[in-house]
């Protein structure tokens, strides 16, 4: 019997492989917890804080990007940078912008 366990798959009780999350997946399943209004979810409550509460969590992970970029390895690089866009989501469900809003631009 398989499963996901957190962002690995496993098979038997091994790991077989990393399940990644695609932007429009990670933005379809924020968008479902918002609309349910589950109060467990970190990201109900950061939208019910606001655009000031999320803006500020935007500045910081640029910043945290940034200087991953500059000062570690690509592995963290990475991480931080999925956590900026994570939080880019967040402030276009609370704007409420879809990814169509968004992609128009790019």
């Amino acid at each position: 019997m398989g499963g996901v366990c957190g962002r690995a798959l496993l098979i038997g009780g091994l790991k077989i492989a990393s399940v990644m999350k695609r932007f429009d997946e990670l933005f379809d399943e924020l968008s479902e917890k918002i609309r349910k209004d589950d109060p467990a979810s970190g990201t109900v409550r950061l939208v019910r804080e606001g655009k000031h509460a999320i803006g500020k969590k935007l500045l910081e992970e640029a910043g945290e990007a940034w200087m991953a970029a500059e000062y570690e390895s690509t592995e963290r690089t990475a991480e931080e940078l999925s956590q900026l866009l994570y939080h880019v989501q967040v402030m276009m469900l609370a704007c409420g912008l879809g990814l169509e809003d968004v992609y128009r631009y790019l």
